[in-house]
């Protein structure tokens, strides 16, 4: 038995290395950063942010505060029991994520959900992907980015996810394994937060479910790569809602660069429709 344990040990070992190898060498981890700067330097983009500020920057403020004030020192007790002298900045990191979770949450459901994917296809328009952003939604005539967003004709994502807040929960308990357990959990809401950021893309393609578990599947480390500097950054209290806008420029850059590469199979919307 204690062999047949090892020998899983050790494939799993080697799927993890071969994995991050794969995700290292894929570069998507400076997407982040690149949607960053390339938010910073295109002042058009700013306008979904700046409608929706004042509720976001106080939404995060008070969710940060409450769970410090309320949760840190009985979670900082329990971890103290595993982490031992590193309980105290494990469950910073905890509590981070949890105000951070619901933060998110909250601000996605009453305020952000619409100008993210403006910030998104504001951002497609500005590289040129026009005809990929009037799949989904109406084009207006001009030169600004965001001005040109018209009426949108379809809506990908969902107002709540419980499927999201399952994963968290199940994934919350790896925090009483010192260092390693806290790594693993970003790693892990890395691998959905990637392919979570390019809900619009696939839906824009016209990519169907199946169609979009084979695309995520064959970029599993890519998207790996991109989620974890994705949920790293959102983990910061209050910015880390500011980096969901320049995450969502990031994902929009990506996508259009393998769009100018020709990797998304551009007859998959042909696809989708000979299947319905």
């Amino acid at each position: 038995m204690s062999a047949k344990v090892k020998k899983v040990a050790r494939e799993e070992a080697e799927r993890v290395r071969s994995l991050a190898s794969q995700a290292v060498s894929s570069g998507t981890y400076v997407y982040p950063l690149k949607g960053f700067l390339y938010f910073l330097s295109h002042r058009s983009l700013w306008k979904p942010m700046k409608s929706k500020l004042a509720p976001v920057i106080s939404t995060g403020i008070g969710v940060t505060t409450f769970m410090f004030v309320f949760t840190y020192l009985p979670q900082a007790a329990i971890l103290a029991i595993f982490n031992g002298p590193l309980a105290a900045l494990t469950t910073i990191l905890l509590v981070l994520s949890e105000s951070s979770t619901i933060s998110n949450l909250l601000s996605r459901t009453f305020f952000i959900d619409d100008a993210l994917i403006d910030t998104f296809d504001g951002t497609l328009v500005s590289r040129g992907m026009t005809s990929l952003v009037s799949e989904g939604r109406q084009i207006r005539p001009g030169s600004d980015p965001i001005g040109k967003l018209g009426k949108l004709l379809k809506k990908p994502f969902a107002r709540f996810s419980p499927d999201a807040i399952i994963r968290y929960l199940i994934y919350l308990p790896l925090n009483f394994i010192p260092v390693v357990g806290t790594v693993m959990f970003i790693i892990l809401q890395g691998r959905k937060a990637g392919p979570a950021a390019h809900a619009r893309y696939f839906q824009l393609k016209g990519m169907k479910s199946r169609q979009k578990e084979d695309f995520i599947e064959q970029r599993k480390a890519a998207y790996t790569s991109f989620g974890v500097p994705v949920v790293l950054l959102e983990l910061i209290p209050v910015a880390g809602l500011f980096f969901s806008f320049t995450n969502a420029v990031g994902a929009a850059l990506w996508a259009a660069d393998m769009e100018q590469s020709n990797t998304t199979a551009p007859n998959l919307r042909d696809q989708a429709a000979k299947a319905e």
